[in-house]
């Protein structure tokens, strides 16, 4: 699924198994007024596809950020992060960790593939999810200079 707002807006692949969690993201993004181009894929193995152009997504269009979860299907994010960040063409794009896991070990693993940052989730708080977003959103899409995702 692609929500395309503004080809000129910040381009979002969220990773993410669960059908409500990627409709309280959307929903948060909206609420929070984030202007940005959403792009959703439901496994490890469809986000390697889209990220690679490959199997349906031979279209696909380069995010400028990454929301992965780390408990996906077929395979995880812990695997899809590392294929991410040995790939030239993949690894400038800025992996956001947005996980319900507290867990030291997911967080240190994480680090050590070379995540861009580790955010916890609670998708039964909204307000608490709303603010993750808006985090995201002024740090990441506001206030960091992004490499445009033409030149990945």
């Amino acid at each position: 699924m692609s929500t395309v707002i503004d080809p000129n807006a910040p381009h979002i692949l969220l990773v993410e198994d669960n059908p409500a969690d990627m409709r309280l993201t959307l929903e948060a993004l909206k609420e929070a007024n984030v202007v940005c181009n959403l792009h959703w894929v439901k496994d490890g193995v469809e986000a390697l596809d889209y990220l690679h152009r490959r199997n349906g997504h031979a279209n696909s269009v380069r995010p400028d950020l990454i929301l992965l979860d780390l408990n996906l299907p077929r395979l995880d994010g812990r695997e899809v992060l590392a294929d991410i960040k040995v790939h030239p063409q993949l690894r400038r794009i800025p992996t956001v960790i947005l996980s319900t896991s507290k867990e030291e070990e997911d967080i240190v693993r994480c680090y050590d593939l070379h995540a861009n940052c580790y955010v916890t989730k609670d998708p039964l708080n909204f307000d608490s999810f709303l603010e993750v977003i808006r985090s995201i959103d002024r740090f990441w899409l506001s206030l960091v200079s992004l490499p445009r995702a033409d030149n990945q």
